[in-house]
């Protein structure tokens, strides 16, 4: 019996990580991290991972896994997901940051920007070790 369990967990899991990594704009939803690449200016946000959160119909972009979190309704357009959170300088002024990703096979590839910065990031799903957890290793 307890076999069976393991043997049901571990292929389940596995035929649906598979699919997940055949196409990430057919099964977008869950969770992908990656670090952001500074391409202009200065981005203290490259210095720990990202995270983008895909739910039915909303987003969450978290850059560096800081403070802020960027947020977006999954529109229409197949494939673009967008999110951005707008705050105020010192000085009161608009201070936009905003993020836009593409699905490109089993990557999400995405661009990140505020006035000061602009960064590339390429999201994956992260590793899951869920049997090995279950087994104690």
């Amino acid at each position: 019996m307890m076999g069976a369990l393991i043997l049901a967990l571990s292929t389940g899991g596995l035929s649906r990580a598979a699919g997940a990594a055949e196409d990430a704009a057919r099964d977008p939803l869950g969770i992908w991290t990656g670090t952001l690449v500074a391409d202009r200016g200065i981005c203290p946000e490259t210095r720990a991972p990202s995270t983008l959160q895909i739910e039915g119909k909303r987003i969450a972009f978290t850059p560096a896994d800081g403070a802020h979190t960027l947020r977006g309704q999954r529109d229409a357009t197949p494939g673009r997901f967008h999110a951005q959170l707008v705050l105020s300088d010192m000085n009161r002024k608009p201070f936009p940051m905003v993020f836009e990703g593409t699905p490109e096979g089993a990557e999400i590839h995405g661009t990140y920007g505020t006035p000061r910065c602009r960064a590339h990031v390429v999201l994956t799903r992260p590793q899951s070790h869920a049997t090995e957890h279950f087994l104690g290793h």
